[in-house]
């Protein structure tokens, strides 16, 4: 599916809008199979803004074909959303780093060819400036100290590879250090700020898949007789809230990719968008009752829960949208 994907042209980041269109109507469907196919270029937006030509040819431009896979490592078993406190090192010697950690919940962590991977390269200038030191390299999957094991029995998009991979010792290159050393943090946020506008379209295309199921079932269910209120109102209001949650997520969007980012609006469309996917999913499968249990609407309930989780949870979202606010006022 992959590879059909490129070959067709729906997977293209020359055209960010068709990756997050492709984005929506892949969730709609089958969020799993859909972010499959998409997530294996996954942090490629780290090496279009801050890489050098040589790591583009070796390394981006294979992906962007379909020939190889990517993951970003940045999650840690202590830290969850705080990137800040990831603890993983990577301490200089002649010729480059030796890295070691270990990362958690890690998107194609078993399948990817390389990783693009966070890790302290020196010590914080002090606790309130925990972002500083941290750099980012890339580390090939099957270079020796590079240990990927697989995560089973998720709640949901199982159709994704997820994986813990620890590093022990692994030599990295010099020129396989992106950006400067040091700046880290700065280059992974970034890259959130993009990705988190594909999420929210995860949540849309979910939140749109649940409510197709649910007219279906009212269509089997009465026919050309009009549904409860009830039903009408669930539908009703289901729809308004994904309309709104799509309007949002791609005003975000459209300012990223005019490099004119907005972060307070990325995490309200990625918050609201994960909120309204969730509440759509429940109303559903409430209506729907044992048919709701079983078959697509059971799948894409479970795939609802993890657009609250990952790209930053609803909770970071919110404090971001806070800080930006509160910055702009200048309180």
């Amino acid at each position: 599916m992959r590879r059909r994907a490129f070959s067709s042209g729906l997977l293209d980041m020359s055209d960010p809008w068709k990756v997050l269109i492709a984005m929506e109507e892949f969730c709609r469907v089958d969020p799993g199979l859909g972010l499959s196919a998409i997530a294996s270029m996954f942090g490629s937006e780290i090496l279009m803004l801050f890489g050098s030509d040589a790591q583009r040819e070796r390394y981006l431009a294979p992906v962007m074909r379909g020939e190889m896979i990517s993951a970003v490592a940045v999650t840690e078993p202590t830290g969850g959303s705080d990137v800040a406190g990831a603890r993983s090192t990577m301490e200089r010697v002649p010729g480059g780093y030796v890295l070691n950690g270990e990362k958690m919940f890690i998107t194609n962590g078993t399948v990817a060819d390389f990783y693009y991977v966070l890790a302290r390269t020196s010590p914080p200038d002090s606790p309130e400036k925990r972002h500083r030191g941290l750099s980012v390299a890339i580390v090939e999957r099957r270079w020796p100290g590079v240990t990927a094991t697989k995560l089973r029995g998720k709640l949901g998009m199982r159709a994704t590879d997820t994986a813990e991979v620890r590093f022990e010792g692994v030599r990295v290159p010099e020129e396989n250090l992106v950006g400067e050393e040091g700046k880290g943090f700065y280059y992974i946020m970034t890259f959130f700020n993009i990705s988190r506008v594909y999420v929210a379209a995860q949540a849309v295309g979910i939140a749109q898949g649940l409510l197709d199921l649910y007219s279906e079932y009212l269509s089997r269910r009465y026919g050309s007789r009009p549904p409860p209120e009830g039903a009408q109102f669930l539908l009703a209001e289901g729809i308004t809230k994904v309309e709104a949650a799509r309007l949002l997520t791609y005003r975000a969007a459209s300012l990223i990719f005019q490099f004119r980012p907005d972060p307070a609006l990325t995490s309200m469309a990625k918050y609201y968008a994960a909120e309204v996917a969730n509440e759509v999913a429940q109303g559903v499968i409430a209506a729907m009752g044992e048919e709701g249990l079983r078959g697509r609407a059971e799948k894409l309930y479970r795939d609802a829960k993890i657009t609250e989780i990952w790209e930053g949870t609803s909770e970071i979202e919110k404090l971001v949208i806070y800080r930006q606010l509160t910055r702009r006022s200048g309180s």
